[in-house]
């Protein structure tokens, strides 16, 4: 069973303790699915979770308009990912590439988001490119203003859901000014004429990826989110809501590790007596535990104060990317340990946690980027 004592701490409301025990409840029936075909399993996890509802908290109700609930996006990547490491990322990006919208787009734009909550549109988020990720501001992808419409040509490359999304919320470079000032974005369906898939990309975890090509892809006017040069501010604001959640489907990984390790120690016999009994086990469990604790605590203080009305939470939710997957892949890399031969057999539970943390110290801002962006916002208050 795994450690609830943390929804008693005061980051959270009984809405949040109450969604926690009724999604963990899902997860046991729902998953995880079959990860044979990995664009199906997406497809249909996007499908089961926009059905139940799960879905709702990736994007505002423009019915009855609020800000995104940080701790909910939280709470609900991390009790995914404890469960199937899939299921986190059909959700996360579900948030991720529609987050532009939520919090910039028009009426008009936001019709879109009814389809991604309800689960029967896919959304993706294309920022990065060949030799422009974490330095953003270096981006080469142009969006040429020709009378009423925008023409978009370049390259995207690492986008999720690549290949199955119904629509990218693409950046590009508009002009107005050099560096991260003269970029925009917008809305690009994935039927647009000149968009096509360049390249399907293969990862040690298996997700859908790929890097996109845009061949004078012309989209309307209406299709920018923002104003022009907005798109520097409008990437940063979407990784400012969702970059702690990052943290949270970490510490998911973790969480399903130390459990695994503890069931683990405490079955297996060495030298006559449980696992469990060897102090330099205890001491294992005990680093992992702690690391544990100290992860939820930095990712839910960013969400918290995000949901209290910071205007920005850029320092909190780098602390909490940075620490809560680095200190992840820690945990998860002492449990391979302690489940020997079988922690690294094709199929294990831990394996797979194993590949599956490894990306999340790569994207929406690498750790060492995070450490930059750390130092910068230390520096600049004092």
């Amino acid at each position: 069973m795994p450690d609830r004592s943390f929804l008693s701490w005061p980051f959270f409301e009984d809405r949040h303790r109450d969604l926690a025990e009724r999604l963990d409840t899902w997860c046991a029936k729902n998953l995880p699915v079959d990860h044979h075909d990995v664009d199906a399993a997406c497809r249909e996890l996007v499908t089961k979770l926009g059905r139940d509802g799960w879905l709702k908290p990736t994007a505002i109700d423009t019915g009855n308009p609020g800000p995104l609930d940080v701790r909910t996006l939280c709470l609900t990547r991390e009790t995914l990912a404890r469960h199937d490491g899939l299921a986190d990322f059909a959700f996360a990006m579900q948030g991720l590439g529609t987050g532009a919208l939520s919090l910039f787009g028009t009426p008009e734009q936001q019709q879109w988001l009814a389809k991604t909550r309800a689960g029967k549109a896919i959304s993706a988020f294309a920022l990065s490119e060949p030799r422009s990720g974490s330095d953003v501001a270096n981006m080469e992808m142009t969006a040429t203003r020709e009378g009423d419409d925008y023409v978009l040509s370049g390259e995207k490359t690492w986008i999720s859901n690549g290949g199955i999304a119904d629509l990218y919320i693409v950046f590009a470079r508009t002009g107005e000014a050099p560096g991260a000032k003269g970029l925009s974005a917008f809305i690009v369906p994935s039927d647009a004429k000149g968009l096509t898939i360049a390249e399907r990309l293969e990862v040690i975890a298996p997700h859908p990826l790929a890097r996109l090509s845009f061949d004078r892809v012309r989209v309307p006017g209406p299709a920018l989110i923002g104003k022009p040069g907005d798109g520097f501010r409008i990437a940063m604001s979407v990784l400012d809501v969702f970059r702690s959640t990052v943290g949270a489907a970490a510490l998911g990984f973790a969480r399903r590790a130390l459990d695994e390790s503890i069931k683990r120690v405490a079955e297996r016999k060495l030298f006559g007596a449980p696992m469990a009994e060897l102090q330099m086990v205890q001491g294992h469990i005990a680093d992992m535990a702690l690391d544990v604790d100290a992860a939820a605590l930095l990712v839910y203080r960013a969400a918290w104060a995000k949901d209290m009305g910071a205007a920005r939470v850029t320092r909190e939710a780098a602390m909490a990317k940075l620490y809560a997957t680095d200190r992840a892949q820690s945990v998860i890399d002492k449990a391979v340990q302690l489940h020997g031969g079988d922690g690294v057999r094709k199929g294990h539970i831990v394996e797979g946690l194993y590949r599956e943390i490894r990306a999340l110290r790569i994207y929406e801002g690498a750790s060492d980027v995070q450490k930059v962006v750390i130092a910068r916002q230390v520096m600049g208050a004092a």
